[in-house]
């Protein structure tokens, strides 16, 4: 968890998204209350606008007003549909593990598809949550559309901090079709994990049995493999024992108090956005805390319902990780060799536009490559955290997946000093920058095209008169990518492999 701590913010990125959550979040739920509706309108109407900022992570501004305008049409009609069957019980089953299904099915359509595929989930959830029925739909659909219009003006007028970001990374669609696509593949894993959590969870409790579905659902947003998923549910466990501690500790004794709890509220809305690319287990603290303080609101907490959420996180994080281990397995190693090839791309492409830039081309930046491989190394390491996790017993494939993220980590930190030393650089090295920037190109081809198999070039080549700080942090650059042979299995004898 120290990582939060340390995690370097690029841009201040984090920050300013996590503040303008907190606006954006704050500000919905305010204009609800102004508009008269009831406390589980307003809540509806915070979670939406949370959803809406969270989850919509489309490449340029103009996609991402697109999925915006269509969450309502995701959401809506399983509002109406979980609103109408909510005491039909063996229907409403039925519909929320075909929501789930469908769901995680139409992430095969990247960023769009993850985020109608959540906000129709959470439309679903939402309604257990408070126990909706159809003569609350106007308010709901009401209290949603005001709030997804509050988080589209605080996002894309009054905060349009995206300008020039790359989007967060999605999961690697593989080609194919059928089984053969880990979205298909995982769209079935999910829909039998909450099938048994719903299962389960009722047998613990006929009125939250909803919290084990959601715990497995969530364990599969943003994994793509057996490995991921295991260490999620892990972590999810984690946040949410220690989550139900400081609710036992802050929630309970507030009792529900508007002004304390509101504030919390917006605290903890702030860390789930700050902490959600860097920890899990600090993620789902902050939203255990947040729903503890809800249910404070609404007047129902008690340490029981603490100690059943926990219960109930249990059964959802066993059933996901059993899905993955039983139905259809993903290999950790197809997923987090994906993500390296990707973040090795970026490097390239990096390189390739500084090398223009120096070469006197205007338009050439390498800016945005440099930023996009920032996002694809915390992929990377996502993906190899299962072969680090201390309960990972082969000790061979977890020192190479290290090192890997070492080697890994140092490409990143020379990259984004290479693009700011070069920002302005001096004519004198300009025909070395360049000879260096095509040095480092070559190295990646050979870690990226799988017919080479010769290792890249490494720092023995490279000249040592090169003392100039760019040519220093290319010349670290190419040493890294050289090493990067070894535990990537390009060199001879050595493989990083998973489970």
């Amino acid at each position: 968890m120290k990582r939060m701590f340390t995690a370097p913010d690029p841009g201040r990125l984090r920050l300013r998204n996590s503040v303008r959550a907190v606006i954006g979040v704050g500000t919905a739920v305010a204009v609800a209350e102004l508009c008269g509706f009831s406390l589980s309108a307003s809540i509806t109407g915070g979670l939406a606008a949370l959803l809406a900022l969270f989850t919509v992570t489309d490449a340029n501004v103009r996609a991402q007003r697109t999925t915006t305008a269509l969450l309502p049409v995701a959401g809506f009609p399983v509002l109406a549909w979980a609103t109408t069957l909510h005491g039909v019980t063996l229907a409403r089953d039925v519909a929320f593990v075909l929501t789930v299904f469908c769901g995680v099915y139409a992430r095969r359509w990247g960023a769009r598809g993850q985020a109608l595929g959540i906000f129709a989930f959470m439309s679903f959830f939402v309604t257990q949550f408070l126990h909706a029925v159809p003569a609350q739909l106007p308010e709901l659909y009401a209290a949603m559309t005001l709030a997804l219009l509050v988080a589209g003006a605080v996002r894309f007028l009054l905060w349009p901090i995206e300008r020039g970001v790359p989007p967060v990374a999605v999961p690697v669609e593989s080609p194919g079709t059928g089984l053969a696509r880990p979205t298909t593949r995982q769209a079935f894993q999910a829909a039998v994990a909450c099938s048994f959590a719903l299962l389960v969870g009722q047998a613990f409790s006929e009125d939250r049995w909803y919290w084990a579905v959601g715990t497995a659902w969530w364990i599969f947003v943003n994994t793509a493999s057996r490995g991921e998923t295991l260490v999620r549910g892990f972590r999810r466990v984690l946040g949410t024992v220690i989550g139900v501690a400081v609710g036992l500790l802050v929630a309970i004794p507030l009792n529900g108090a508007p002004t304390p709890s509101a504030a919390l509220v917006a605290l903890c809305v702030f860390g789930i956005f700050y902490t959600a690319a860097v920890s899990y287990s600090w993620m789902m603290l902050a939203v255990t805390v947040m729903a503890s303080l809800l249910y404070g609101l609404l007047g129902v907490l008690d340490a029981g319902l603490l100690a059943l959420r926990l219960v109930e996180t249990g059964v959802g994080a066993v059933c996901a990780m059993l899905a993955v281990v039983l139905v259809l397995p993903v290999t950790t190693h197809a997923t987090n060799d994906a993500w390296i090839q990707r973040a090795l791309h970026r490097v390239h492409a990096a390189t390739t536009a500084t090398a223009a830039r120096l070469e006197g081309d205007p338009e050439a930046d390498p800016t945005p490559h440099a930023a996009e491989l920032e996002l694809l190394f915390g992929r990377a390491r996502m993906a190899l955290a299962p072969l680090v996790h201390p309960l990972n017993p082969f000790r061979a494939r977890k020192a190479r997946a290290r090192q890997a993220i070492r080697l890994l980590d140092d490409c990143v930190n020379e990259v984004r000093a290479l693009v700011s030393a070069t920002t302005h650089p001096t004519g004198s090295q300009e025909a070395s920058l360049i000879d260096a920037c095509r040095r480092v190109k070559t190295a990646v081809e050979a870690l990226t095209v799988r017919e080479r198999r010769a290792t890249p070039t490494g720092a023995e080549t490279a000249h040592q008169a090169e003392t100039g700080t760019p040519l220093l942090h290319l010349h670290n650059l190419e040493k890294a990518l050289s090493e990067l042979a070894t535990p990537l299995g390009t060199a001879p004898g050595s493989r990083l492999a998973g489970s």
